[in-house]
């Protein structure tokens, strides 16, 4: 036990949570406001959206997750989403089954990665 003390105290960025089963813990960007398109036009916050995905930096996966790391970004449904606060930091909690795609370095030349096209 004492060990384990001690690996926390060496690592105060590691999160006090392990996730069960299929669940995946991600942090949201902060992209949230104003945000310029493609050609250069400034969107403001206010600006009605249609559905639009978000993406989020895995934080914590459980022992049962298949296809994303910790350090991934993935793309997911903002609508579908549990929040939870761990340190005073907000996160969301989802199934993996709930992520739509991720990007990682790893994927870098596979032949059915896509790119970051989406």
């Amino acid at each position: 036990m004492s060990a384990k003390r001690n690996e926390h105290s060496t690592h105060p960025d590691k999160l006090p949570i392990r996730m069960l089963h299929d669940r995946v813990l991600v942090r949201q960007d902060t992209s949230e406001g104003e945000r310029r398109s493609g050609g250069g036009i400034l969107i403001p916050a206010t600006a009605a959206v249609g559905r639009r995905l978000a993406w989020a930096e895995v934080v914590a996966v459980g022992q049962n997750v298949r296809t994303v790391e910790t350090g991934d970004r993935v793309l997911y449904d903002p609508e579908d989403r549990a929040e939870v606060e761990v340190r005073g930091i907000a996160y969301v909690l989802m199934r993996e089954r709930d992520l739509h795609a991720v990007a990682a370095d790893r994927f870098e030349g596979a032949e059915d990665s896509t790119g970051l096209y989406l």
